[in-house]
């Protein structure tokens, strides 16, 4: 492998780092140049007032300039070895002060490299270590000579030089269960079905592990996941590659402020929140991005609606818990401009914290947008780079979802390397370079797969997704079993409020479009004389739930009369609660026996003997029909007086049940009365509490004094500027026990005059000395509570350098006066 080392220089001044390096190494060492190809076993220089990047395999050197913000060339040389080498980029942060490093060594673990820190034992300067380390992307914490042994063992390992040879069946097999069971852990574990994402990327994501643990075999890996929680956490983490900038492609978001927030507002009721999804969300910066892009498009409007953003990811412990926190490195000035910084940041000693109002716009929460039932009535969605990492069948479950979840006309934002396939149909294209896409209008709003009953049983099951609702293709694949089994004459396949679903062959002379209002009823459609019997047969097939025959059926055409006999079964899904029916229509031979009225008629001879004879069956006929509809009248009215009966005893309890209401609205008015008071009362201590605060902030920053709080854990509760700079401590040390921390003064026995401090409860001092070699008092006293209760102790640094250097200088000697030898005056 070939070396790039990437530091801090004077952009004025000539580096002696290539000379030094030189007589440490057996490798050749020289300074990088432009278009220099990488070869491995060499080691490569930045020079001084240069950004270092790499493409092709070869170094590109560009003039430092003047950007805006610090000048970070180890995160700009990293992001380009990401994307030049991807699996195959090894990061690693060494000593150093500030957090340059982070967001590069991010998109390497993104790409799939790996990742070292030096550890702080080691490190003479350990905050760009200890940044790279809070941001969660470091594989591996380690001193200079472990990183080298490491570096030299990942060398050889298939993961970066993979050895080409034949992969047998049997061996192809076997690697094929390993990686099911592995899948099967992980679902176990954290009901994630990581099935449904692309194979590539979740192998990917599994080799790197194997190289981190000296795993060779996949089933020695899946083995060591068995045995090791710790491992199988940090592989899920691993696979859900939490990456992410702010304003991430910022032509995007000028696009949604021209093209896409104008829109929503439109019309938009000043009551309604704006509601915006971030599906994957990651450490919340595409998030923090919408509410500050759609903050400074409302600032001069007229109607500000309030901003709603639900921002998701799967990683609640890892990503969600920093996006709730708000706090990220000040590399972010690189990525936010200084107006927006001053705005919506506030500075917190080398990190940023977004601002409160920023951080109430938007709701953190673990889900899993695969399984988990989405939000709704949204304006927009924005899931950028995630649709990447799924497989197709995923893919066609997620677009639909987003379909559902938003309103109408709601907008869609994708990333640069991903569409919405062949969902045309259901959204239409706003913006295609910067893949906005606008909801289309549908016959129905349906969501595709999510329905409350299956999801509690798939919740218990805790893999399973939901059975789908049966399609209407579902019925006629049924129908067409049926029919094609028993049936061969045309027929429609109608639902349980008679309208036609399909139509299965030649219908013509059974149905007609009906004039008026188009409808597609059978009722509606069938000629003349179908009508009384269609809907009879109907009626008799739905209550009985059994196929149902009507012979010697007369149907008028427009040229000739047809005589049909008609068929009509049920049809019923495994998972449907409705029914559909299956109408055939079958051309009869005539009958010699007449129908049961005909036979206590004469027939009748002569030229119009046939025609009365015809219009005595359909008389027969329509009795029949009509005596069907009078027996359903009169069951119709029975039930409707047994339903009479029941509403009136209904309304004589919700009569009851009213005046129960009416006293319970009296006491919770009167609760909700005491409840707005206390509310009251909390706002004004919550108002006092947060003045307080900031008087005792405000107290302590410019009290120019070194103080620490410790609780009775030992653990750092609180500390001031002056005592973070004299004990080179950092924000993210609160928590952190005192004894962990490797502090400039000179006090081995810290921790046992803290403890004593707090047994005796009597304060303890001892003249302190720093690295520096200046010398403080420091006062340990106890920390008391309001009630008196020891908890804690309070650690004070008092500067007595200049005192000390005073008594070391030596004392002036006074003169002794000399005795006159001359006689004494005398009067």
């Amino acid at each position: 492998m070939g070396f790039v080392l990437v530091q801090h220089l004077d952009p004025k001044h000539e580096s002696k780092l290539g000379d030094l390096l030189a007589k440490s190494t057996r490798m050749p060492v020289q300074e990088a140049a432009q278009d220099l190809a990488v070869r491995p076993d060499h080691v490569y220089i930045i020079p001084p007032n240069t950004t270092l990047s790499i493409a092709a395999g070869v170094l590109r050197l560009e003039p430092r300039g003047e950007a805006r913000g610090p000048h970070l060339p180890i995160d700009h040389f990293l992001k380009s070895l990401a994307e030049e080498r991807q699996t195959g980029a090894i990061g690693v942060i060494l000593s150093g002060t500030g957090t340059d490093g982070t967001l590069g060594l991010e998109e390497i673990k993104a790409a799939g490299g790996i990742t070292f820190a030096q550890d702080e034992q080691t490190a003479k300067h350990a905050g760009m270590p200890l940044s790279a380390l809070r941001s969660g992307c470091i594989d591996r914490v380690l001193s200079p000579a472990e990183i080298a042994r490491e570096l030299a063992r990942i060398g050889r390992h298939p993961y970066l030089a993979p050895v080409q040879t034949e992969t047998r069946a049997p061996e192809a097999a076997a690697e094929a269960n390993h990686f099911k069971n592995i899948l099967a852990l992980l679902r176990s574990a954290f009901n994630v079905d990581f099935s449904a994402y692309r194979d590539t990327t979740v192998k990917r994501r599994i080799m790197r592990r194997m190289v981190l643990h000296t795993k060779e075999s996949l089933g020695d890996y899946a083995k060591h996941l068995e045995r090791d929680r710790v491992e199988l956490d940090a592989l899920y983490h691993d696979i859900l590659i939490n990456v992410t900038s702010f304003f991430r492609e910022p032509e995007t978001f000028e696009a949604l402020k021209t093209r896409v927030f104008p829109e929503i507002i439109e019309g938009k009721d000043p009551n309604t929140p704006i509601r915006v999804w971030v599906p994957g969300c990651s450490t919340g910066q595409e998030a923090y991005s919408l509410a500050i892009a759609l903050s400074e498009f409302l600032e001069d409007k007229p109607v500000r609606p309030a901003i709603q953003i639900f921002a998701t990811d799967l990683s609640d412990t890892v990503s969600l818990s920093k996006a709730r926190e708000g706090i990220y490195p000040e590399n972010i000035e690189a990525e936010v401009s200084p107006e927006r910084l001053r705005h919506f940041f506030s500075k917190e000693d080398s990190r940023y914290r977004v601002s409160k109002v920023l951080r109430e716009m938007v709701v953190f929460a673990k889900q899993n947008v695969a399984s988990d039932p989405p939000f709704s009535h949204l304006d927009l969605i924005s899931c950028r780079n995630l649709l990447i990492y799924l497989a197709p069948p995923l893919q066609k479950r997620v677009i639909p979802t987003f379909h559902y979840a938003l309103n109408p006309s709601g907008f869609l934002v994708l990333g640069h390397s991903e569409t919405v396939g062949a969902f045309t149909d259901l959204f239409g294209v706003v913006d295609q370079p910067h893949r906005i896409y606008v909801k289309q209008t549908t016959v129905a709003r349906q969501y595709p797969h999510f329905h409350a009953e299956d999801h509690r049983l798939g919740a218990e099951r805790g893999h399973m997704l939901a059975e789908p609702a049966p399609s209407p293709a579902d019925w006629q694949r049924e129908a067409d079993r049926i029919a094609l089994g028993q049936y061969v004459p045309p027929g429609v396949l109608v639902n349980e409020n008679l309208d036609i679903l399909q139509f299965r062959g030649q219908t013509g002379p059974y149905l007609a479009p009906a004039p008026g209002e188009p409808s597609l009823n059978l009722l509606k459609m069938a000629r003349e004389g179908l009508f009384p019997a269609v809907r009879a047969a109907l009626i008799e097939c739905q209550q009985q739930g059994a196929a149902v025959r009507k012979h010697g059926v007369r149907i008028r055409g427009e040229a000739v009369d047809r005589e049909i006999d008609l068929h009509v079964l049920p049809i019923k899904l495994p998972h449907a609660g409705e029914r559909c029916y299956l109408v055939v229509f079958e051309e009869s031979v005539r009958r010699i026996t007449p129908p049961p009225e005909a036979v206590r008629l004469e027939p009748v001879e002569g030229a119009d003997g046939a025609e009365i004879n015809l219009l005595r069956q359909e008389l027969a006929s329509t009795r029949e029909y009509l005596q069907s509809v009078i027996e359903q009248q009169d069951a119709a009215n029975e039930e409707l007086k047994s339903a009479n009966e029941e509403i009136l005893s209904s309304n004589e309890e919700l009569q009851s049940t009213n005046e129960e209401l009416e006293t319970a609205k009296e006491e919770l008015q009167s609760v909700n009365e005491e409840l707005t008071t206390i509310n009251e009362q909390f706002q004004v201590r919550n108002s006092d509490l947060g003045r307080l605060n900031d008087d005792m902030t405000n107290l302590l920053g410019s009290s120019g004094v070194p103080m620490m709080v410790l609780g009775t854990d030992l653990r750092i509760r609180r500390f001031t500027p002056a005592a973070g700079k004299v004990l080179d401590l950092l924000p993210g040390d609160v928590g952190r026990p005192i004894g962990n921390l490797k502090l400039p003064i000179e006090a081995p026995d810290l921790e046992a005059l803290i403890g004593e401090v707090l047994d005796t409860v009597r304060m303890q001092e001892r003249e302190v000395q720093d690295k520096l070699g200046r010398w403080y008092t420091l006062h340990i006293h106890p920390y008391r509570t309001s009630d008196n209760r020891i908890d804690g102790a309070v650690l004070v640094l008092a500067d007595i350098d200049a005192l000390k250097a005073a008594s070391r200088k030596p004392e002036p000697r006074t003169p002794t006066p000399k005795r006159s030898c001359a006689p004494p005056a005398t009067r």
